[in-house]
């Protein structure tokens, strides 16, 4: 004991009767056992005052940073039968190398020269297609000329009906003319008989003037003829005009039906032509489809398919290919509690499987074979192990990854939180709660 009080426990206990106490004062070296017990429980306090960084771990694996350099499968596009192996599993690929070859197994393009005879097809459909134009244009021509005849007859018929017109004029003058003599002629006549009465005049001039009477007045029958012979010339003519305006009417209307009919068969004749050239592009990229070919460069890792003669279905996996060229990574995995303390951006401590180190997760400066990375993206939605994906590049700063890492190795993880005594993280521990929540500090810059 220290005898650091003067209450004593042997004052209240009787120590001697314990066989323990006998034995520890019958031995030379109990006070060396004490002060054993009690520097380790001095070192324990000490120890439980040390500095501790808190920190989030996380176990993962070695990926790339860029989604286009991870494995990948190469998958057909359409079916077909396997005919030829190109390549080998561990071979190196280029891209555009060959890797399979397979032959065609749909009955619609087992043709040889389907792609041929659909270009002759395009061919004929387009010629089709330009004779229908050239006949819209003939039709057109057709009905300008209509157009332009129609115009002619239409002012000759004009023309005559205006003849007509003034010969009406004329042998209604001439009638009345004739009408004016026959009045004239009357008055002679009356005029001779009165005198022959009277003696003045002999019988022969009366029967002169009754002969000259006669005759204008069979010349008003012959002019009234005439004049009704001129009114229905000028009916016929108006008659005339109608009939050339329905005749050429009908003319136009039976070109501009036809015009119609060919424009109708050559935009159907153009949209065959489009089809068919849809399909003749189809058939010439359907052809380049038969070789199975390299996406980039690569390592091929394994061989999904095998053998020769096996049919395959559209988008079946044929090979995994492994980029050559790609940034390294890692993706690791947080509980959801820690979460919230993980930021783009930060720094993490990341060791390899297979690669010596030694790691003091609270004390970092004391760690040996971890290498520096940084934070480039989390995921917001939990995976389906239980927590949140987050991807770790190389920290540039820092020493280089090794270079003979391999993709899929594994990987374990330390972000550096905050740093309390060894004590207060024994306590959060035990009670299960999560460490310090913290914000790294900007420089003016980044405020900025």
């Amino acid at each position: 004991m220290l005898n650091i009080t003067k209450n004593r426990i042997d004052q209240w206990v009787e120590i001697k009767k314990y066989k323990s106490t006998k034995v520890l004062e019958d031995n030379k070296g109990y006070l060396m056992i004490k002060r054993t017990l009690w520097a380790c429980v001095i070192c324990l306090v000490i120890f439980l005052f040390l500095p501790w960084t808190q920190n989030v771990s996380g176990t993962g694996k070695v990926t790339t940073l860029k989604p286009n350099q991870r494995p990948q499968t190469i998958h057909t596009s359409i079916a077909g039968r396997i005919e030829k192996w190109y390549v080998n599993e561990g071979d190196f690929v280029k891209k555009g190398d060959t890797i399979l070859f397979i032959s065609e197994i749909k009955e619609g393009y087992l043709d040889p020269n389907l792609v041929e005879n659909t270009g002759n097809q395009v061919i004929a459909k387009e010629g089709a297609a330009n004779s229908y134009a050239s006949k819209v244009k003939a039709l057109e021509s057709q009905i300008g000329a209509i157009s332009n005849e129609r115009a002619l007859k239409y002012k000759q018929a004009q023309n005559k009906l205006k003849q007509a017109h003034l010969k009406v004029q004329s042998d209604s003058i001439d009638l009345e003319a004739v009408k004016t003599q026959l009045t004239i002629a009357k008055t002679q006549f009356n005029r001779a008989v009165n005198l022959n009465k009277e003696g003045l005049k002999p019988l022969t001039d009366v029967e002169e003037k009754r002969v000259k009477l006669q005759d204008t007045e069979a010349k008003i029958i012959t002019q009234e003829n005439k004049y009704i012979a001129s009114q229905n010339e000028v009916l016929n003519a108006r008659m005339e005009l109608n009939r050339i305006l329905a005749e050429y009417s009908e003319k136009t209307a039976k070109a501009q039906s036809d015009k119609q009919t060919a424009l109708s068969s050559q935009f159907d004749t153009e949209a065959q032509v489009n089809k068919l050239k849809n399909q003749y592009t189809n058939y010439q990229i359907r052809n380049g489809m038969y070789y199975i070919l390299a996406p980039q460069n690569g390592y091929i890792n394994r061989a999904l398919q095998s053998g020769l003669g096996e049919t395959l279905k559209e988008g079946t996996p044929i090979v995994s290919i492994m980029p050559s060229n790609f940034d390294i990574a890692v993706e690791t995995y947080i509980s959801p509690v820690d979460f919230p303390l993980i930021n783009k951006g930060e720094k993490v401590r990341v060791w390899f499987d297979g690669w010596p180190s030694i790691v003091f997760s609270g004390w970092p400066g004391a760690s040996y074979g971890t290498f520096g990375g940084v934070i480039v993206a989390k995921e917001n939605f939990i995976s389906e192990n239980g927590k949140y994906r987050v991807l770790i590049a190389p920290d540039n700063t820092e020493k280089e990854w090794p270079k003979k890492l391999s993709i899929g190795a594994g990987t374990q993880t330390i972000a550096l939180l905050d740093t309390v005594p060894i004590w207060f993280e024994i306590w959060r521990t035990l009670n299960g709660f999560p460490p310090n929540y913290y914000t790294t500090e900007k420089s003016d810059t980044e405020k900025k």
